[in-house]
Parts: C-alpha cells; structure tokens; sequence
C-alpha cells in the first residue's frame, strides 16, 4: 500500500508538472485485451484522484472519449499515437514521454498502439467525485477503429 501511494504521490507531483505540457486512455469500445488496473485512490474536496495503469496491446485502441476532468499520463512502455475528434494525428508518446488531455466533449480523442509492443500507461484521472473514468464517443467516420 505505500508503494501505492507513494506512485499516486509521484504521479500527482507531476501532474502539477504536466499541467504546463501537451495533450491519453479508453471508449467506444477499447480494443480486445486493452486493460486497466486501478493502483491507488483518493477523494478530497469533491475530488477522485485515481492512479490506474492501462495497457495497449499491439494493433488496438482505447476508443474513442472524452473525460470530465485532465488526466495526465506516462509512457512505461511503447509507443502511443493519438489521434483528435476530426480523426486528425494530433501526436506520438514513447516510452518516457508524459502527456495531458484537457476535460470536456470538445476534447474527444482515441489512442492507438500502431506498434510492436504493447504500450504501458500510468494515468493519473482528476474527476469530479463520482465521475467516470471515461465517456464513450461515436466515431465522426475516420477509417480506423
């Protein structure tokens, strides 16, 4: 448990960091095997704070979503290409890059592993109490998944 906490410590010090970087994680629907595992949690003041690693096997998505808070995450493993709610590539993340996505419908994305090697996540949710990780959104007619 204190490594938990220790690793949701970390993660939020640099979501601190990250708030200042650019722009991952699940939806409509992730791909077969994508996973998450949640490893630490907190509320405070109307807060969820959850620290959770997903997983990206090759050739899979996490779909296509939005969240109701940032989220700030860092590549363990792999590399990400994300892709924006016009079906644009908005950028790559390799093992070692943090990223952030800003909260709301208007911030749709999907993150594909166009890789080898399955992409390993920790990302951090900063939700309002009670707020899903993710909402699903429809695909807008890109040609992928």
């Amino acid at each position: 448990m204190r490594g938990n906490l220790s690793r949701l410590a970390v993660a939020v010090a640099a979501a601190v960091g990250l708030s200042l970087g650019t722009g991952t994680a699940f939806a409509t629907p992730p791909g077969p095997g994508v996973t998450g595992t949640i490893i630490a949690q907190t509320t405070k003041g109307g807060t969820d704070r959850i620290l959770r690693q997903t997983t990206v096997p090759p050739g899979r998505s996490t779909g296509r979503h939005c969240h109701d808070g940032p989220l700030y995450a860092y590549v363990q493993q792999g590399r990400l290409s994300h892709f924006d709610a016009g079906c644009a590539f908005d950028g790559v993340y390799r093992a070692g890059s943090r990223l952030t996505e800003p909260s709301g419908e208007d911030h749709v994305h999907i993150g594909r592993n166009l890789g080898t090697t399955p992409v390993v996540l920790d990302v951090l949710y900063v939700l309002p109490h009670g707020a899903p990780l993710f909402e699903d959104a429809p695909n807008p007619g890109c040609d992928f998944a």
